[in-house]
Formats: C-alpha cells, sequence, structure tokens
C-alpha cells in the first residue's frame, strides 16, 4: 500500500503522557493522527517498528488505524518541551472515531460474541509471531469499535521483542499474550469448548495464508523506511526474515495453542 506523505496544518493539539509521548496533530489531509516521531537512535527503531507492525497487522487483514508519515512543522511545536527531531518524518496512526479504549476496567463492554473471540485469538497469534511483548492483560493496546463490534489493534512499537534487532527472535511467555487477560476469558467463558476447537482449526489455515501475504511485504518495509530514521534497510530485511523461519513459525504455532489450552483450563 501507499503510505501518504502529510503535512501538520496547525499547532499540536495534544500530547499523550504514556511511553512514547505521541501527539495529536492535524494534518494537510484534514483528519487527526497520533503522531510518534524521532527523539534518539532507539526511537528510530520503535518507528521501524510501528511501521513493521502496521503494515504486517493489514497484510493479516487485522483491523488497524490508516498509518501516514507526517512532517510536523517547527512552529507547531510551539510550547512544548519534548526533544524530538525536525528533520525526520513522524509515523502518524489516523485517529479513529465511535472507539473506546479496552482497559482493565472496560473490557466487560466488549460483546461476548464468537466473531469477536475470533479477532482476539487471531490477534494473539500475530503477537506470539511478530514477537509483541506490549500487549498484556494491563495494557490491551486494543479500542473497540461499539457499532461495528470489532477490535482494533494499536501500538507496534515493542514487537520483536521490543525493537530487538540484534538478537535472534525469542517466543513470548504465557503472561506476555493478551490470551492471559480478562478480556479473554470474558469472551472465552460463555463459549462451548468445540466453538473454540473449531476456531483454532480454521486459524491454522488462516495463519498458513497471513505467513504468504506477510513475506510479500517484507521487501516492500524496507523500501518505506524514511532515511532520515537511518535505520538500515539491511539490518532491518535481515530480522524480518527470522519471521518467516519454518523452526519460528512452528513454535509460534505450537506456542499459541499451548497458551490458550492454558488460560483456558485456568479459566
Amino acid at each position: 500500500m501507499a503510505i501518504p506523505v502529510l503535512e501538520s496544518v496547525k499547532a499540536i493539539e495534544q500530547q499523550y503522557r504514556t511511553g512514547e509521548e505521541p501527539v495529536l496533530v492535524i494534518c494537510s489531509d484534514m483528519n487527526a493522527y497520533i503522531c510518534k516521531y524521532m527523539r534518539s537512535s532507539a526511537a528510530a527503531y520503535k518507528l521501524a517498528c510501528e511501521l513493521i507492525g502496521s503494515l504486517m497487522a493489514m497484510a493479516w487483514q487485522l483491523e488497524t488505524p490508516d498509518i501516514a508519515f507526517v512532517r510536523i512543522k517547527s512552529t507547531h511545536w510551539a510550547g512544548r518541551f519534548t526533544q524530538h527531531s525536525l528533520s525526520a518524518p513522524s509515523l502518524g496512526s489516523k485517529q479513529m472515531e465511535g472507539v473506546v479504549d479496552v482497559t482493565p476496567s472496560t473490557y466487560s463492554d466488549v460483546a461476548s460474541t464468537t466473531a469477536i473471540l475470533r479477532q482476539l485469538m487471531k490477534i494473539a497469534l500475530f503477537d506470539f509471531w511478530i514477537a509483541n511483548e506490549d500487549r498484556n492483560a494491563n495494557n490491551a493496546n486494543l479500542l473497540y469499535d461499539v457499532s461495528l463490534g470489532r477490535l482494533i489493534s494499536i501500538d507496534y512499537g515493542c514487537i520483536l521483542n521490543t525493537a530487538t534487532f540484534d538478537y535472534t527472535m525469542s517466543q513470548l511467555t504465557t503472561t506476555d499474550t493478551i490470551l492471559w487477560s480478562d478480556l479473554f476469558q470474558h469472551l472465552a467463558k460463555s463459549k462451548e469448548r468445540t466453538t473454540i476447537d473449531t476456531i483454532v482449526s480454521e486459524m491454522k489455515t488462516v495463519y498458513t495464508a497471513c505467513l504468504k501475504r506477510s513475506k510479500r511485504q517484507v521487501k516492500q518495509i524496507v523500501e518505506k523506511l524514511p532515511k532520515e530514521w537511518n535505520v538500515p534497510g539491511k539490518v532491518v530485511e535481515e530480522k524480518l526474515q527470522q519471521l518467516f523461519d519454518e523452526q519460528w513459525t512452528a513454535g509460534v504455532w505450537e506456542n499459541f495453542v499451548e497458551c490458550l489450552n492454558e488460560n483456558i483450563s485456568n479459566g
């Protein structure tokens, strides 16, 4: 997919006091984007992970916000004290309307349907595959679209074992995953085990198709990396190729099923 390149058109609307201190920016397409930006070399690799995670989530056909490269004008940072590189584009996620954050206090508002359980299980499998260490019981990194009844996956800065590019991949543990959450128990508790087993069986075929689509994204991701981020394309490509190693993909599936069964039993 083509990623639009936008500019800010007015002063920053809001700065969120979360880890990366993202900012809310009205852009030249007249939409609002939540933007993460260059602050250090470590932040550049997290930006790369945000890009990778978004594009791979789309390849998996998960619901996830549209993205854009956003150049925030220096005058629009007036009164803001966060250090950043004005020369490097930020990565913006389009703000979505009619959604609520899924948190430990709002998870029970999510409709307990088989369709949403299927969505959550697919997101969990995606996280196992891409080694997302930041989606868990206390930090779901999910939005819930009330009117359309769907879960939306967000925030990918901690994929690849929290932006680790110089070591081989390591599997998530049971407690690293959204399967270890009240949200999963809320969705699964009213379902027959045969229903869950059917979803798992379907997902095995879906997993294979997702891997094929994802592999076609690798070259495009490397080509889309902004040069101002100074993240070597070769390093990124070598890391992404690990995601398709047969030992890794088989281990991911085994780990997913094992954690799923463990959390069903614990529930």
